[in-house]
């Protein structure tokens, strides 16, 4: 099994393999073209983004600056919109619904680290490079959610479909659909009803 195949099954992997730091370092230097080129330049930052994200539908916005670990394992919904600051450290597959709202500085953070400094801590492997042991767990975001402004998604939550998070929250259990949630952590605080149409 490759650390590729292990790091997308959740397994302990090692994110210095070849493979993996080939794939990072794409995606960092799309992410580092796309946040440098201006919005005027719309054609150039679809290219980009279409690159750097291959699995996406129509009328999809990311303001920029954005952060990729990886892009290509992650999916994103039609109409989905991201403000400033968006950041998918996507070592799991990331799945975002058609018509998702993230306000500035969402993190979206599959990564995970053992507990014990002494399975976590870098080592020296036989070839003498240096690494650590993680291992990942997915994020879905499904259709219809908005995400306030500098909230934090950990590795392994679901948000269902048409639910809010408060700004500032971490989420970092399931969310079920249709509920304003918030805090640290987050938790439901009501559903969303017709009292609230505007």
């Amino acid at each position: 099994m490759t650390e590729k195949e292990k790091m997308l099954s959740g397994m302990l992997y090692d994110p210095a393999d070849r493979e993996l730091s080939t794939l990072r370092a794409k995606a960092h230097r799309l992410s580092a073209e796309y946040n440098a080129t201006y919005e005027t330049e719309e054609t150039r930052r679809r290219e980009i983004l279409r690159e750097l994200i291959p699995d996406q539908g129509a009328g999809v916005y990311l303001q920029g600056p954005v952060q990729f670990d990886y892009g290509c394992f992650t999916s994103i919904g039609e109409n989905t919109y991201a403000n400033f600051n968006f950041t998918c450290l996507d070592c799991c597959p990331v799945h975002i619904g058609s018509n998702v709202f993230f306000g500035p500085n969402v993190s979206i953070l599959t990564p995970m680290h053992p507990l014990r400094w002494q399975e976590r801590n870098l080592y020296r492997r036989e070839d003498g490079v240096m690494t650590d042991r993680e291992y990942a767990r997915p994020i879905t975001i499904e259709d219809n959610c908005w995400i306030a402004g500098s909230v934090t998604i950990c590795g392994g939550v679901t948000i269902g479909a048409g639910s809010v998070i408060g700004a500032g929250s971490v989420v970092t259990r399931d969310i079920p659909g249709g509920v304003i949630a918030a805090g640290v952590p987050c938790r439901v605080i009501r559903e969303i009803t017709d009292d609230d149409k505007m």
